[in-house]
């Protein structure tokens, strides 16, 4: 018997949490096989099977906290599989009855397949199930997408690793799941959809409505025990009269409004807080929205922010951006936007003020000599904030066609964790929603974030005329622990300068 135990952690980390285990007892392994997978304050560590042959029994349980060099698992070498309670008296287990007849059924296991968590990104351990578009029984195609999972920054459809019947799901919708977490079993071979509503048919109650027993949603349990309310005063609308969430909410305001009306003679009552309950929605925040709400709230504690505040003159951009768009587009096959103006302009200033570009580390300023620029994109789920790495080594059609396909991904809720990491400076864009004026929040550990605004016709005193010119707000939100306000003000006049005259982009002034 060979033991498996936790390894060298790294420095000053003394314990970690069993995370995953990619194995179960009686499983054969090979050598340096994955095991298990252990997280830190800082760090997931797989551990490798250091012999092959079979786990023979798992001693750390996942979730638990276990210490440097502690005890994970035993693996027996060669063929010495445990067979079960029995084989520790070197006895075959005896097999009741039942255990016969479920040997004689015909469905085969071998034609299982699991359906398994997909690898969600680095340092992502968990996910939200948050859509099923296939139900038990359903006949599934192989690569059909059968769930959508939701992490705290994109959303994972899960295709289906085989073609034949989903017979099992594991993990219902709203719950949590582990990295390499067993979703669903999808069965192969034909007639598995009958034999497995036969195999997962309870037994007949005494009494039931409609005449079978019907497995309700968990959600709908929760609601109704929450609501005091019977399972007879609900109606089912799901397969086989199965009561789902939507029918306990039809139920309790059905309820409300069959209230009796107050005697004629009675007071008027007044409101409850219980009328005003049962006209209220509660709906449990994604795990994108948590994390937008958490890191936020971070940036407003952790850093000095401060804003400041300019105005451009557009006419410039625009005039050369309808001069040229034609031409643009016809040569590099994108569109000529307002994007790539700002990120090269504020590519120029933060090569002037590196301060805004860097972060801070502890007791240590980090300073970037590269500008890695995040483009902050409202979608249907929430923000995010893809990335154009070595934006100032890009030219204006290299920038716009990079930010064209982020904005696809964003959409389409395709982006990776890449796509995501690694931002110096972010771009944010509330004129696209009619925003004039805003006080943008930093995306830690950035220490910069520009807010552009609405273009909007305006009156201005140019050579001591009147003229009405396109005008856009300008607003700088920076960490006043490591940029002092001369380095804001200096950033955003460079940007102005910069977009009020572009030729001073091709000029390096």
């Amino acid at each position: 018997m060979t033991e498996v135990r936790v390894p060298t952690l790294g420095e000053s980390v003394t314990e970690a949490t069993v995370a995953t285990w990619f194995k179960k007892p009686g499983d054969s392994v090979a050598v340096d096989e994955m095991l298990c997978e252990l997280e830190t304050d800082k760090v997931t560590v797989e551990v490798p099977s250091p012999v092959a042959g079979t786990l023979a029994d798992i001693v750390a349980a996942e979730g638990e906290t276990v210490g440097v060099d502690a005890l994970l698992a035993n693996i027996s070498a060669g063929d010495e599989a445990p067979k079960g309670k029995a084989a520790d008296t070197g006895k075959e287990a005896p097999k009741s009855v039942d255990a016969g007849a479920e040997e004689m059924k015909p469905r085969d296991p071998a034609d299982d397949v699991d359906v398994m968590v997909p690898t969600l990104g680095e340092s992502v351990t968990e996910a939200t199930v948050s859509t099923w578009f296939k139900q038990v029984g359903d006949t599934v195609a192989q690569d059909e997408m059968l769930c959508e999972l939701e992490t705290d920054k994109v959303s994972v459809e899960v295709p289906a690793p085989a073609a034949g019947t989903l017979t099992q799901i594991l993990a219902e919708e709203g719950s949590t799941v582990e990295a390499n977490g067993k979703l669903a079993v999808i069965s192969g071979g034909e007639g598995t959809a009958a034999a497995a509503a036969k195999d997962s048919a309870p037994a007949p109650a005494a009494e039931s409505k409609g005449g079978k027993d019907v497995e309700d949603a968990p959600s709908a349990k929760k609601a109704m025990a929450e609501n005091n309310i019977s399972r007879d005063a609900v109606t089912g609308t799901g397969r086989d009269g199965r009561v789902m969430k939507e029918d306990v909410a039809k139920a309790i305001a059905a309820g409300t409004s069959a209230a009796p009306a107050p005697e004629a003679k009675s007071a008027p009552r007044a409101p409850s807080s219980a009328d005003d309950a049962s006209r209220e929605e509660r709906v449990k925040m994604t795990r994108l929205r948590q994390t937008i709400a958490r890191r936020l709230k971070e940036s407003q504690n952790t850093a000095a922010m401060l804003t400041t505040y300019n105005e451009v003159d557009m006419t410039a951009v625009m005039d050369l951006r309808n001069e040229y768009k034609v031409l643009f587009e016809k040569k590099h096959g994108v569109k000529l936007g307002f994007m790539s103006f700002f990120t090269k302009a504020c590519c120029h200033a933060l090569n002037e003020v590196p301060d805004v570009n860097a972060e801070i580390d502890g007791t240590d300023v980090v300073y970037k000599n590269y500008v890695h620029m995040g483009i902050a994109v409202g979608t249907p789920t929430g923000l995010v904030v893809p990335v154009v790495r070595n934006a100032d080594a890009m030219s204006f059609a290299e920038i716009e066609k990079t930010i064209n396909t982020l904005g696809v991904k964003a959409r389409d809720g395709k982006l990776s964790m890449a796509d995501m990491q690694g931002g110096t400076f972010t771009i944010s864009n509330g004129g696209v929603y009619g925003s004039l004026m805003s006080s943008p929040i930093l995306n830690p550990p950035q220490s910069g974030i520009l807010g552009m605004h609405k273009i909007q016709d305006r009156a201005m005193v140019v050579n001591g005329e009147i003229v009405v010119r396109p005008m856009m707000y300008l607003a700088l939100s920076y960490d006043h622990r490591i940029v002092d306000g001369k380095g804001a003000v200096t950033f955003l006049v460079r940007v102005k300068e910069a977009l009020e005259d572009p030729r001073r982009l091709l000029m390096d002034l």
